[in-house]
């Protein structure tokens, strides 16, 4: 991930309905949830929730899929492992036993050829 695309994540990530949304999302796993359902766990409106899943597609953080008639969202894994691993980048100042486990925690959402065990 490079500064850019941090920067936009981390954008979309300040605001509150946001950072719910994505949580939710990690929560819920490969499954992923609907716009109808976030917007009722949520209690706002299907047109703020559409606004908001916009602005988390546009940064890359969520991914979206049509089933039937409902779009199913889920969080984009890969993308956030990656802001994580931009953040960490170069932790510790060459002390990796400081990072350890934040990067242990990291090393759950990266892609399967990735993790560390």
């Amino acid at each position: 991930m490079d500064e850019r695309q941090a920067l936009a994540s981390f954008g979309a990530l300040s605001q509150e309905t946001r950072l719910q949304i994505v949580r939710m999302l990690v929560v819920a796993g490969r499954d992923g949830m609907s716009a109808g359902t976030i917007a009722e766990k949520l209690e706002v409106s299907p047109s703020n929730i559409s606004f908001h899943l916009k602005e988390l597609d546009r940064a890359g953080l969520v991914n979206q899929q049509r089933e039937a008639r409902s779009i199913i969202y889920t969080a984009n894994y890969d993308a956030l492992s990656g802001l994580v691993r931009f953040l960490m980048e170069d932790c510790c100042g060459g002390n990796p036993e400081i990072c350890a486990p934040t990067a242990k925690v990291a090393a759950c959402c990266a892609p399967a050829e990735e993790k560390v065990q």
